[in-house]
């Protein structure tokens, strides 16, 4: 499919776990899709690794111009659930959308998130997961790029603690 003036971006909504499945089946159609990804660290079992997964979880964007294209065989793809309307037509992406969420992927294809917490100094946080779950705490600041550092009340003092980022979350 080549790049037309009528092209623009569609969604379509995907079978659960399946946006892999539904983009080759599209793009064996000979639709251009787009299924954004990043990269998750994931703790499981004590072991710590780093999985793909996809930015918006059951959907994925198809490029396709209304007029020209047999869009409607979108529909009864294996993997897709239902491409997005309005109506009986497609709901249209916003220009610019997908070429931003493009433009944030490295090297590799993944979609940089940062993963930087939104905290400042002094601000109330809970810890979420770990072994010290639900206890409350000052966030102090950013460690290394993965952890962060926190103030909890033990034993009558404040103890300074490194916790992974993503365990932290506002008071």
């Amino acid at each position: 499919m080549t790049a037309a003036a009528g092209v623009r971006w569609y969604v379509v909504q995907t079978q659960v776990n399946s946006e892999l499945k539904a983009a080759l089946n599209l793009q064996r159609q000979g639709f251009k899709v787009y299924l954004p990804r990043y990269l998750k660290l994931r703790r499981h079992a004590r072991k710590l690794e780093v999985v793909a997964r996809p930015l918006f979880p059951r959907y994925i964007f198809v490029a396709i111009d209304i007029a020209i294209h047999r869009w409607r065989s979108i529909q009864s793809t294996f993997g897709v659930a239902r491409l997005v309307t309005n109506g009986d037509d497609p709901a249209m992406v916003p220009e610019g959308v997908v070429a931003a969420i493009m433009a944030q992927e490295d090297e590799k294809g993944f979609v940089r998130l940062d993963s930087r917490p939104a905290f400042a100094p002094g601000d109330k946080v809970r810890v979420r997961s770990g072994i010290f779950m639900d206890a409350a705490g000052i966030f102090s600041g950013v460690a290394d790029h993965d952890r962060v550092a926190i103030l909890l009340d033990m034993l009558g003092r404040k103890v300074r603690v490194l916790v992974a980022a993503d365990m932290v979350a506002a008071a």
